[in-house]
C-alpha cells in the first residue's frame, strides 16, 4: 500500500502525518509499529492521522499514535 505523508519535527520530537481526508489509510497496529520504526520504517515519535470527521459540526478527527 502506497501512503501519501508528511514527515515533521519540533522540540525534538518527530512526527509522521498521514492525511485520511484525501486518501484511504487502514492501518493494523503492527503496520503503524512498522512506520515508526527508525530502523525500517520512516521513523518517528509520535503518527498523526487525519480524518473526515465523525459529526456534522466538526472539521475533521484527529487521531494520535504513540511509537
Amino acid at each position: 500500500m502506497k501512503l501519501k505523508f508528511s514527515k515533521m519535527h519540533g522540540l525534538g520530537n518527530d512526527f509522521v502525518v498521514l492525511d485520511g481526508i484525501r486518501q484511504q489509510v487502514s492501518l493494523t497496529p503492527a503496520q503503524l509499529r512498522f512506520l515508526a520504526d527508525r530502523n525500517f520504517g520512516i521513523g518517528c515519535d509520535q503518527i498523526l492521522l487525519v480524518e473526515k470527521p465523525s459529526q456534522p459540526d466538526v472539521d475533521f478527527r484527529y487521531r494520535i499514535f504513540n511509537a
